[in-house]
């Protein structure tokens, strides 16, 4: 296999579904045919360090795609001799793509995720999304939904050299059984309390807020229910004065971030896994896909899911879930979901959408053979 340039801003330590996506990508290829040119951020060099291939960092703590940002990554190309690039979000950063194929780039792939559906809405970034879509070889997309939306910005050219490639989920680290046992037990939460878990950041996209406005209701019908927020972020603070402002007291636990190899145990110590994603800004800010609720499904855990953008495609199998959209819907689904527990299964439908198979996806985009 040839030798691949991942160049993006969206890398480890910062945490993120984009960050874990890319990650992902780098770990399924020969460590020997992976150079990565991303961003400096603080822990950078420690995480680097346990790496199996070379990290390049910016001076700059976001890499945008000037001609002083485009010298350096063209300079770490050369050196290592790589033929294949990978942008880890098509925009800003493929807007480099011109001067990486006079370079030397014989094959490249931009990734696309939710915000590249407001480059393609707004008259001006559509114009340089377009530019990206003509330049590189294969524009991917990570749900239908997102396709839907970024292909008609796109030329008829590069429209047809789109490709899917979503993100997956581990089951060899999430699985029924991965260690919620032991987390319950940590908090002192009894073995038969309902428990609601949501492993997300903390931004009002992803709307613990509107499970934490639900909880009431779903108290009235499960009085010892547990709701688990697992994450940190900046709607933090708004979230913990909501939690007062209604009195939910132990009932509501936000535990912060959690290191990452953590998370399945996490995961697994709730009985259903919630996530009522909205769109906001007006459509320009979705849930493009949903990595924790695959991870959710892989535990055996029935979801609820919000109706934003491309993450009711995530609910592999509908007899395991509820797509929900406002308070009523999503309290309604808690309890309905609550009062069926039951025995889990193991994988619950994830297995097309796998890490493994991602792997093997980019892998195909890179050798140009689909």
């Amino acid at each position: 296999m040839s030798r691949v340039l991942f160049v993006t801003n969206d890398f480890p330590p910062r945490r993120g579904g984009i960050e874990s996506f890319v990650s992902a990508l780098c770990e399924r290829l020969p460590p020997d045919r992976v150079v990565v040119y991303t961003a400096s951020m603080r822990g950078d060099r420690a995480y680097d360090e346990r790496l199996p291939f070379p990290v390049y960092r910016d001076p700059a703590g976001t890499l945008l795609p000037t001609r002083a940002a485009g010298r350096r990554v063209e300079r770490v190309l050369r050196q290592h001799g790589c033929d294949r690039v990978v942008f880890g979000a098509a925009m800003p950063l493929g807007l480099l793509a011109p001067r990486l194929r006079r370079a030397g780039a014989r094959r490249m792939v931009a990734l696309t995720h939710g915000h590249e559906v407001w480059w393609a809405r707004l008259p001006g970034t559509r114009t340089l999304l377009r530019r990206v879509g003509d330049c590189v070889d294969v524009t991917t997309y990570v749900s239908q939904w997102c396709h839907e939306r970024i292909a008609p910005a796109l030329s008829v050219q590069a429209r047809s050299r789109m490709a899917r490639l979503s993100p997956g989920v581990d089951p060899r680290r999430f699985r029924p059984g991965c260690g919620g046992a032991q987390v319950r037990q940590r908090l002192g939460i009894a073995a038969h309390a309902p428990v609601v878990v949501c492993t997300a950041r903390l931004v009002r996209r992803k709307g613990q807020d509107t499970l934490v406005r639900s909880w009431p209701r779903v108290l009235a019908e499960h009085p010892d229910a547990v709701l688990l927020l697992v994450g940190d972020g900046p709607d933090r603070r708004r979230l913990e004065r909501l939690v007062r402002r209604r009195g939910l007291g132990s009932s509501v636990l936000l535990t912060g971030g959690m290191p990452w190899e953590q998370v399945p145990a996490w995961t697994d110590a709730g009985d259903v896994f919630a996530m009522p994603a909205r769109t906001r800004l007006w459509g320009l800010e979705p849930e493009a896909w949903g990595i924790v609720l695959l991870e959710a499904q892989a535990c055996g855990l029935p979801v609820v899911v919000g109706r934003s953008g491309g993450a009711p495609e995530t609910l592999a199998d509908q007899s395991l879930g509820r797509v929900v959209q406002g308070r009523e819907e999503v309290a309604a689904a808690l309890v309905e979901l609550l009062a069926g527990r039951g025995p889990r299964r193991e994988g619950s439908g994830v297995a097309p959408w796998t890490w493994d198979g991602a792997g093997a996806r980019l892998r195909t985009l890179l050798r140009g053979t689909c």
